[in-house]
């Protein structure tokens, strides 16, 4: 049920596309990959299946070729969300990174050919945005 008043906070960057494909992700901390199977992709990020344990905020080290391409992406990141894979969406536990240092040409290349792909779907509601839906009610 939608309640009107109540506004959908703008969480996202760039849109995930699903993509699954090979890709390497090494936590800096040990040097351990840390996923191998990317499960979506932006020009900002990517979700990668969980191998090894990782926590929010631990740099890691990223290589995969851009879907469609020969063209390969290495690049530092962060994890931003850690997914233990308890809900019943969840196809098991899974890490959020945040990509940094790609090059605009190349996230363009990037951004390019993830246009063919399909949009992921989101697996959790909407998070709300209480301070807009106040102002919202009060302006009322």
């Amino acid at each position: 049920m939608e309640v009107p008043f109540l506004v959908a906070a703008a969480q996202r960057r760039s849109v995930r596309r699903y993509v699954r494909m090979d890709c390497q992700v090494v936590r800096e901390r040990g040097f351990r990959l840390i996923g191998r199977h990317a499960l979506d992709l932006s020009t900002t990020g990517m979700r990668v299946a969980a191998l090894d344990r990782a926590l929010t905020g631990d740099p890691v080290i990223l290589s995969f070729r851009v879907p469609g391409t020969e063209t390969w992406v290495d690049a530092e990141g962060t994890v931003a969300r850690v997914v233990h894979g308890r809900r019943s969406c969840d196809r098991g536990p899974s890490y959020a990174i945040e990509m940094h240092g790609i090059p605009d040409d190349l996230r363009g290349v990037l951004r390019r050919q993830l246009l063919k792909w399909a949009p992921a779907i989101p697996q959790r509601s909407s998070r709300i945005d209480w301070a807009a839906s106040v102002r919202r009610i009060g302006d009322l």
